[in-house]
C-alpha cells in the first residue's frame, strides 16, 4: 500500500511504498531509460515517452511525457546523491508547475518479506521499503497536493510494474478525471 502525505508547513510531499523485489531490482526501474516509460504512466491519465539519464552526481535526467489530450509536458533535473541500491537525489523542475525547482530523495531500504508456511512463518526473500521525499513547496501549498497526487498514482505504479510487471499498456482503465 502506497501512504503519502504533505508535510503541516505544506513544503514537502513524504511517502512510502513496501515492494517486494531487492534493493536493487528497484533502483533499476527507477533509473533505466528503457524500464521508464514502461511504467511511468496510465492511458487515461499521462505518460511518459521519453526517459534519458546519467545516473552519476553532476548527472543530467530529463523526460518528455503526454497528457490523455495529446499535449506534451517535460521534466528535468540533475543528479545530487547516486548510491546504488540504496540513495538517489535530483533536482526536478516540471513544465507544469511554473519551472519550479524542487528536490526529490528516493530512500531504499533493504526489508525481510515473512511468509505463511505451513510449518510456521518462513522468510519468503528480500523487498524494499521506498520512501520519497520531495522538497521545495514553501509558498506552493496547491503545487505539493497536486505533487502528492501524483506520487500516489507512481509509487503504485512503478509497485506493480516490479512486482508483477504491469505496464502503462497493460493497467485496466480508471474511471476517474484525467489529470496533467
Amino acid at each position: 500500500m502506497v501512504t503519502i502525505a504533505v508535510t503541516p508547513e505544506q513544503d514537502a510531499v513524504v511517502g512510502e511504498v513496501f515492494i517486494a523485489a531487492p534493493p536493487a531490482r528497484v533502483f533499476e526501474a527507477l533509473t533505466d531509460p528503457k524500464q521508464v516509460p514502461r511504467w511511468w504512466g496510465h492511458q487515461n491519465m499521462y505518460r511518459i515517452t521519453e526517459w534519458k539519464a546519467d545516473v552519476r552526481p553532476g548527472g543530467k535526467w530529463s523526460s518528455i511525457g503526454v497528457r490523455v489530450d495529446g499535449t506534451s509536458f517535460r521534466v528535468d533535473g540533475e543528479y545530487l546523491e547516486v548510491d546504488p541500491p540504496r540513495l538517489l537525489t535530483h533536482t526536478w523542475i516540471s513544465s507544469y508547475s511554473n519551472n519550479l525547482k524542487t528536490v526529490v530523495r528516493w530512500e531504499l531500504e533493504p526489508t525481510e518479506v515473512h511468509g505463511l508456511h505451513p510449518s510456521g512463518p518462513k522468510k519468503a526473500g528480500t523487498g524494499t521499503l521506498l520512501k520519497i521525499r520531495h522538497d521545495g513547496f514553501a509558498g506552493a501549498p496547491q503545487a505539493a497536493k497536486a505533487h502528492g497526487e501524483g506520487w500516489q498514482r507512481v509509487l503504485g505504479w512503478m509497485q506493480a510494474f516490479v512486482e508483477k510487471g504491469e505496464t502503462v499498456e497493460s493497467r485496466p482503465p480508471v474511471s476517474s478525471t484525467p489529470h496533467r
